[in-house]
C-alpha cells in the first residue's frame, strides 16, 4: 500500500497539470474542434464577390461550359446567405438561386426562372437534388456551419505534400443525401484540402477537391477552384473562381427574395 505521503504527491502532480492532461481527448471532442477552428478562422470578412466558370463533364468527357457570379454575406450568429447569378449559356442566363444557410434548422433555397418570370422555393426535404445538372447537390451550395454536423476525429496524414487532419462529419439534417462525409482539413491553415460524400447506403458517392488557395485581406484563405467527381456516374462538375472581391458594401436587401428577379 502506497504511503500517505506518496499518495499526497501523486494527487499534488494531478491538480497541478492543464486539464487536457488529465481528461483524454475524445475522438468526437477533436473532431468537434477542428470543425470550431476552421469557422473561428473564417470570420470578420463581411461579404464577397466571385466570379465562377462551370464546368460540367459527363461520363464520355463531353464538356458544358455555364458562367455566374456568386454573392455572399456573413450573417452574425447564423448561416450566411449566399446569391448566385448565371450570364450564360443563353437558355438559363438571368436564372439565380438565393439560400439563406442556417446552423440548426434546415437552410431556405429559392430560385428565379426568367422563363417563367417566376420564383420557386426548393422543398427542405429535396436538398439531395442535382443544382442545375451539376454533380453538386443543394444540399452542398450552402454554407457548411457547424452545428450542422457531429464530428469525429480518424487521424492524421498527408494529403499531396500538406499534413491534414482527417474527420468524419455526420449530417444533423434528416434529410441529407448523405450518411458521413469524410474531410482532410489542412493543420496549417485549416482549411478543406478534400472530402469524400457517402451515399444514403453508405457508398462512396463523390469526391469534392479543392484547388490552389490564395489568402485575402490577410487573413482569410479561398481556393482558385473545385472540382466535384461523382464515382457512381463518371461524371463531374469543375468550378473555377476568379476576381475575388471583399467587404464591397453588400447588405441585407441585396439578399432578399426581392433580389433574384432584379438580378442582373
Amino acid at each position: 500500500m502506497p504511503s500517505s505521503r506518496l499518495v499526497v504527491a501523486l494527487l499534488t502532480l494531478i491538480f497541478s497539470l492543464p486539464l487536457q492532461a488529465v481528461v483524454a481527448e475524445t475522438p468526437e471532442q477533436k473532431g468537434l474542434a477542428i470543425a470550431q477552428e476552421v469557422d473561428r478562422r473564417d470570420k470578420g470578412w463581411g461579404d464577397e464577390s466571385v466570379n465562377v466558370t462551370m464546368v460540367l463533364r459527363n461520363a464520355h468527357g463531353q464538356e458544358s461550359v455555364r458562367k455566374n457570379r456568386m454573392k455572399t454575406l456573413e450573417v452574425e450568429g447564423d448561416g450566411d446567405k449566399t446569391l448566385i447569378i448565371f450570364d450564360s449559356p443563353r437558355d438559363i442566363a438571368g436564372t439565380a438561386f438565393l439560400t439563406y444557410s442556417h446552423a440548426t434548422r434546415p437552410d431556405e433555397q429559392w430560385m428565379y426562372l426568367p422563363a417563367l418570370k417566376r420564383v420557386k422555393r426548393i422543398s427542405s426535404s429535396n436538398k439531395s437534388g442535382p443544382f442545375l445538372g451539376s454533380e453538386f447537390s443543394y444540399e452542398d451550395i450552402s454554407s457548411q456551419e457547424v452545428d450542422k454536423y457531429r464530428y469525429k476525429y480518424l487521424r492524421d496524414e498527408v494529403l499531396d505534400g500538406r499534413e491534414a487532419f482527417v474527420s468524419e462529419y455526420y449530417p444533423n439534417y434528416k434529410h441529407s443525401g448523405y450518411t458521413r462525409q469524410v474531410v482532410w482539413t489542412d493543420k496549417e491553415r485549416y482549411r478543406p484540402l478534400r472530402i469524400d460524400f457517402y451515399d444514403r447506403k453508405n457508398t462512396l458517392l463523390k469526391t469534392l477537391t479543392y484547388k490552389n488557395y490564395t489568402q485575402y485581406l490577410g487573413k482569410y484563405w479561398r481556393p482558385s477552384g473545385l472540382e466535384m467527381v461523382n464515382h457512381q456516374t463518371g461524371k463531374s462538375t469543375t468550378l473555377d473562381w476568379d476576381g475575388y472581391r471583399f467587404q464591397t458594401g453588400l447588405g441585407p436587401r441585396d439578399f432578399d427574395r426581392n433580389s433574384l428577379k432584379r438580378a442582373r
